[in-house]
């Protein structure tokens, strides 16, 4: 049973980022993000569980509470401030190029994985691949992505795969480095999101495209 938990609960946290892909609707992105972070939290949950660990339980409630509560609540005072209609307009593939590319991430990610895999065969190491595709598919996010708060997305994107990953291959990680890392993480979020907030009041909107076409 706990394989098949961690199995689904590791395809979540994928689709999450498949979907991201997939929606142009900022909105809607942002609950999806905020799907993702309980996914996360659920498949450290998981680990505390099956290692036994009461350290694991209380960063699972960390998790929970940043990745699937705080950092979206942000985002979505960010993109309110912004009006309702935002959208990623302009990507520099469409929907499905896009998507063909996360097919291709992914088995990327598959084969990167399989020395990591190998070592230690288990629940936790068989859903390593996943944690990696998403560092991959977030990284693609910030590259094709126009908008600021986009490209704020597909950074959370790589910081919830990179969480994943370390849970994953070292058997838990200690509150204190798990709360440092979020901590930084919501630092850039605060300090991107005023970034974003000044760009949109100072040039009318936050399109890089734009952005790059202005002249003094």
């Amino acid at each position: 049973m706990m394989v098949q938990l961690i199995g689904l609960t590791a395809g979540v946290i994928l689709l999450c980022a498949v979907l991201v892909l997939w929606r142009r609707e900022l909105a809607v992105i942002t609950r999806v993000l905020m799907v993702q972070g309980l996914a996360l939290a659920g498949l450290v949950g998981l680990l505390a569980v099956e290692q036994s660990s009461l350290e694991l339980a209380v960063v699972a409630i960390g998790v929970l509470v940043l990745r699937a509560g705080l950092l979206p609540y942000l985002l979505r005072r960010s993109l309110a401030a912004a009006g309702p209609t935002q959208r990623e307009t302009r990507p520099l593939l469409n929907v499905a190029a896009s998507l063909l590319a996360a097919a291709a991430l992914t088995l990327l990610a598959l084969a990167v994985s399989q020395p990591l895999t190998a070592l230690a065969p288990g629940p936790a190491t068989a859903a390593i691949p996943v944690g990696v595709a998403v560092v991959l598919i977030g990284f693609f996010v910030m590259v094709t992505r126009r908008r600021a708060v986009s490209q704020l997305i597909g950074f959370l994107l790589m910081d919830n795969g990179v969480t994943a990953v370390g849970f994953l291959t070292a058997a838990g990680v200690s509150p204190v480095v798990e709360l440092g890392v979020s901590l930084d993480v919501l630092l850039a979020v605060l300090v991107l999101g005023i970034l974003t907030g000044r760009m949109r009041e100072a040039f009318g909107g936050t399109d890089l495209d734009e952005l790059q076409e202005l002249r003094d």
